[in-house]
């Protein structure tokens, strides 16, 4: 298998078979990330492609999913995707399930009634790494997207049938914006529903702008208490139903579907931490994080 560097991947997505369609990351200039810093990007050659889907279908030719990556393979247009779905079903026949993450920004270049194309082929879930739903955090960090581009995109994967998740990046806006970021998120995922809901708690890693900001004095870090509390405003303006998923904040286990029918508990659940949690725990955790 292809496989040019280190291998990022949804766990929560089924975890074999991994195709590499591209590498590195078109916009890599996120200033909270440093999953593809020295990783130039490019596009797999297809005779790769190939080769690695012949090797899947020898070990397992009755597949069913297949998770693409790196990060944004689908910046690539429809044109040149189309091609690499029809070969995964040409060497996987049975092939039911496409997985991919990748950016917002990835949809503009793709008309409905292409996303529809690339859906009868298999493409039926992604991941979008929205981080936000409040344009002064999505310009703060560097997105290179705004909340109406969210917006616009999500309606045209809802109107294709594509699934998809939006990720609510807990802590990226600071003590500056923080109240805004959860109000304006959950407002806007709301809108788009998702069908998941993923929450993450920002970590500075060494190399990145965000890090380099803090220790100016640029950027001031919410404390552990204040990531929960920014948590739970997230939740309690969060109205659509959704499987939710929430890591790196919480010390308690708040993941699973039903968001509604489950939404008064998770709130209870995080005021309960928020009073009576063991923030240097929490803080001790995110310590030990190596990557987003």
């Amino acid at each position: 298998m292809h496989f040019t560097g280190t291998v990022y991947r949804n766990p929560y997505w089924p975890t074999w078979p991994l195709l590499e369609v591209t590498q590195g990351c078109t916009h890599n200039k996120c200033k909270f990330c440093t999953m593809y810093k020295d990783v130039p990007f490019k596009v797999s050659p297809m005779e790769w492609i190939e080769e690695d889907l012949k090797e899947v279908a020898k070990m397992d030719p009755d597949a069913r999913t297949i998770q693409l990556l790196s990060a944004n393979p689908l910046c690539m247009t429809y044109d040149k995707l189309m091609p690499i779905l029809e070969m995964i079903n040409k060497y996987l026949p049975k092939m039911e399930y496409i997985y991919a993450c990748t950016r917002v920004t990835d949809i503009k270049n793709k008309t409905v009634e292409q996303l529809t194309s690339l859906k009868q082929l298999g493409l039926r879930e992604i991941s979008l790494g929205s981080e936000s739903g409040d344009d002064w955090t999505l310009d703060r960090v560097n997105k290179n997207c705004s909340a109406a581009d969210i917006t616009e995109q999500c309606a045209k994967l809802t109107e294709a049938g594509i699934d998809f998740w939006l990720c609510f990046l807990n802590g990226v806006a600071g003590k500056e914006h923080s109240m805004d970021h959860a109000i304006h998120s959950a407002e806007l995922f709301s809108k788009c529903k998702p069908i998941l809901v993923g929450t993450g708690g920002l970590i500075l890693f060494p190399g990145t702008p965000l890090l380099e900001e803090a220790e100016r004095g640029e950027f001031t870090p919410l404390t552990e208490k204040e990531m929960l509390i920014e948590l739970k405003v997230f939740v309690e303006h969060l109205t659509c139903d959704c499987y939710f998923n929430t890591h790196h904040t919480s010390g308690i286990h708040l993941s699973g579907p039903d968001f509604l029918n489950r939404k008064d508990k998770i709130i209870k659940a995080l005021e309960q931490e928020i009073e009576h949690g063991d923030m240097d725990r929490l803080a001790a955790i995110r310590r030990n994080k190596r990557t987003l």
